[in-house]
C-alpha cells in the first residue's frame, strides 16, 4: 500500500486573502473593480438626477433633426437642410482627411529631417537642427494661425489671374491655382463611371472602390513577388531581377482600370469672380495641414534620429566594407533596423495629430469638434450626448490607428533564432 508522503494541504482561511501571495493580487483587483463600479454607478445616478432637475432626458433623436448651418469644406454632399447626423459625418470625414494629410506630411518631413540632421555636411545638419528646435518649441496653434494668415493675406486674389498680362499665374501647366481663397487642383473625372453605391447617408463612388481594390491587390501581388525573389536568393545566392515586374504589377492594373473608366482631369477655370471646377482646398484645410504636419514632423525627426543612432556603427562599417554606397546603406541596412525604435513613438505622434485636428475651429475648419461638438451642441442643447458621441468617435479612431501601427510594429520587430 502506497504511503502519501506529501504534506497535508492547508485549509483556506479568510486571512489568506490579504497575507497569502497566491490570493492577494486577486483580492486587490476585485476591490479595485468594486470601487470602479461604485464610482460609475454614482456618476450615472448623479447624471440622471441632474438631467431630471433640468427637465431633460437622455436621447439621440437630435441627430435626425435639421442642422440649419452650412459647412464650407464638404467631402460629400451636404446642405443646411440636412440633419445633424449628416453634419457629424461630414465633420468626421473632414477630420480623417486632415489627419491623413498631416500624418503623411509629418512622416515625409520627419524622415528627411531626421536623416539629414546626421549628415556630414555641417550646413545641412545645422539647418535641420534649426527646423527641429524652432518648430517643436512653439505651440502648434500658433503655427496654424501663422499659416492661416499667410494663406489669407499673402496669396493673390482670384482677380489677379485675369487679363492678358495677369499679376499671378497658375502652376504646373496651368492646372493649379494658389489664391487667398484656397488652392484649386485638378479633379479626377470618369467618362464611363460605374456610379455610386447607395448606403443611405453616404454614397461612395464605385470608381473609387474599384481603384482601391485594384491597388490593394497589386500591392499584395508585389509582396508575394518580392517574397519569392527572397526565397530564391536564400536558396541559390542569386536574387532575380524583379524591378520591372514590380512596376508592371503596381502600375499596370491601375492604369488599365483608369483607361477602361475613361479617366481624365477636370481643371479649375476662372469664371466671374472665382475659380470653378477642380478640387477646392480651402485656406483652413491648408493651414491645418501645414501647421500640424510641419510641427509634428519636428518630433518625428528626433524619433528617426534616435532610431538611427541606436544602430551600431559596425552595421554601417560592414556595409561600406561590402562596397555599398552611403544612400543604399541608409535605405537597406540602417533604416530597416531603426524602424524597431522609430515605430513605437511614431504611433504617439500619429495619435497626437489626429486629436489636434480639433484645433481647426481656430481657423474655421469644420471638423468633428466644430460640427458635432460645437454648433450641434449649441443648437440642440444636447451637450452630454454630443460629448459622449465625440469621445467615442475619437476613441475608436485612435484605437484603430494604434492597432494598425502595432500590427506593423509586431511584423518588423527583431526575431531571434
Amino acid at each position: 500500500m502506497a504511503m502519501d508522503s506529501g504534506a497535508p494541504r492547508e485549509s483556506f482561511r479568510l486571512s489568506m486573502l490579504l497575507y497569502d501571495t497566491r490570493y492577494r493580487s486577486y483580492t486587490i483587483q476585485i476591490f479595485a473593480l468594486m470601487l470602479l463600479m461604485l464610482g460609475a454607478a454614482w456618476l450615472i445616478d448623479n447624471t440622471v438626477k441632474n438631467l431630471a432637475v433640468l427637465g431633460k432626458d437622455f436621447s439621440f433623436r437630435f441627430l435626425w433633426s435639421t442642422a440649419g448651418y452650412d459647412i464650407s469644406q464638404r467631402p460629400i454632399e451636404y446642405n443646411s437642410t440636412m440633419t445633424h447626423g449628416r453634419a457629424a459625418i461630414v465633420g468626421l470625414l473632414n477630420t480623417l482627411i486632415l489627419a491623413i494629410m498631416a500624418c503623411t506630411l509629418a512622416t515625409v518631413l520627419g524622415v528627411i529631417a531626421g536623416v539629414l540632421r546626421l549628415s556630414n555636411n555641417w550646413i545641412v545638419a545645422r539647418l535641420m537642427t534649426i527646423y527641429v528646435e524652432v518648430f517643436r518649441n512653439i505651440p502648434t496653434l500658433l503655427w496654424i494661425l501663422i499659416f492661416g494668415a499667410i494663406m489669407t493675406e499673402a496669396m493673390p486674389p482670384p482677380s489677379a489671374f485675369r487679363g492678358d498680362d495677369p499679376a499671378a499665374s497658375m502652376l504646373v501647366f496651368d492646372s493649379i491655382a494658389v489664391t487667398n481663397r484656397g488652392i484649386y487642383v485638378p479633379e479626377p473625372l470618369f467618362s464611363r463611371s460605374l456610379g455610386n453605391l447607395d448606403l443611405g447617408g453616404v454614397q461612395p463612388s464605385w470608381d473609387a472602390i474599384a481603384f482601391i481594390v485594384v491597388v490593394v491587390l497589386s500591392i499584395w501581388a508585389n509582396i508575394r513577388l518580392v517574397r519569392h525573389a527572397t526565397k530564391v536568393q536564400n536558396a541559390t545566392g542569386v536574387r532575380p531581377k524583379t524591378w520591372w515586374k514590380s512596376i508592371l504589377i503596381l502600375l499596370g492594373p491601375a492604369a488599365l482600370l483608369l483607361i477602361a473608366l475613361g479617366f481624365h482631369l477636370g481643371y479649375p477655370e476662372l469664371r466671374g469672380f472665382n475659380f470653378t471646377g477642380g478640387i477646392h482646398m480651402r485656406n483652413s484645410l491648408i493651414a491645418m495641414c501645414l501647421g500640424l504636419g510641419i510641427y509634428t514632423g519636428a518630433f518625428i525627426a528626433e524619433n528617426v534620429r534616435a532610431g538611427i543612432l541606436a544602430i551600431s556603427k559596425g552595421q554601417t562599417e560592414a556595409a561600406f566594407a561590402l562596397g555599398m554606397q552611403p544612400g543604399k546603406t541608409m535605405r537597406l541596412v540602417i533604416l530597416p533596423q531603426a524602424l524597431r525604435v522609430i515605430i513605437p513613438p511614431l504611433i504617439s505622434q500619429y495619435l497626437n495629430i489626429t486629436k489636434n485636428t480639433s484645433l481647426g475651429l481656430a481657423v474655421g475648419y469644420m471638423d468633428l469638434r466644430s460640427t458635432l461638438g460645437g454648433i450641434t451642441i449649441n443648437q440642440t442643447g444636447r451637450e452630454l450626448e454630443g460629448m459622449m458621441l465625440m469621445m467615442l468617435v475619437y476613441l475608436v479612431v485612435s484605437l484603430t490607428i494604434s492597432g494598425v501601427m502595432n500590427v506593423y510594429n509586431s511584423r518588423i520587430k527583431l526575431r531571434e533564432r
